[in-house]
């Protein structure tokens, strides 16, 4: 895991930062003088890191390049780690709520699987699956395999094999699960090792 910037590395970025957002955005240090109230000489003191920044002047230049507070300073990402949740609605009536926040190598997954019908439409595409049932039952065919899974059951397969899964009791069924793309493999540990 990376450690995060320090106070004083996160103030040391303010400067360059400040410089790249005027360029972009086309301002002279006096167009920008006349839109903030701040002095010419304090604004180019600021971005040669010969000022350090406060409150007082980076509130009126966050407004005037119409950025966050936060972006403008580069702060670090803290605070509340929920994920929030989108749930999306299939074709078939299913439910697909993501449950990890960005891109990466594994995806998790919650997934309300209705009755799709007793045939199967089978499937194959890149990655590696793992599907855990929280409620209800499902039914996995999978290659030559035809599997029903109760609560508590869990598979996982290469998604290159022909596969589809339905409700096997046509009531929707809730399942945990875990994707890659690129074929990567869960690693899941029954117990502690000693």
């Amino acid at each position: 895991m990376d450690n995060p910037p320090t106070y004083q590395a996160v103030l040391d970025e303010v400067a360059p930062r400040l410089r790249r957002l005027r360029a972009k955005s086309g301002l002279t240090l006096a167009a920008l003088s006349e839109a903030t109230g701040i002095s010419k000489s304090t604004l180019s003191r600021l971005e040669s890191g010969q000022r350090r920044p406060s409150l007082e002047l980076l509130l009126p230049l966050a407004g005037a390049y119409r950025v966050p507070l936060d972006d403008l300073v580069g702060a670090p990402e803290v605070g509340d780690p929920r994920v929030r949740l989108t749930p999306r609605t299939l074709p078939d009536g299913g439910t697909v709520v993501p449950l990890t926040r960005g891109p990466g190598p594994l995806q998790a997954y919650k997934m309300i699987i209705p009755d799709r019908g007793a045939e199967p439409d089978l499937r194959t595409h890149e990655g590696y699956e793992w599907l855990y049932v929280l409620n209800g039952r499902l039914r996995l065919v999978l290659a030559g395999h035809d599997l029903v899974l109760g609560s508590g059951e869990a598979a996982e397969f290469d998604t290159r094999l022909p596969h589809w899964f339905s409700s096997a009791d046509g009531r929707p069924v809730e399942v945990l699960s875990l994707f890659g793309r690129q074929g990567e493999r869960m690693h899941v540990r029954a117990k502690p090792s000693a």
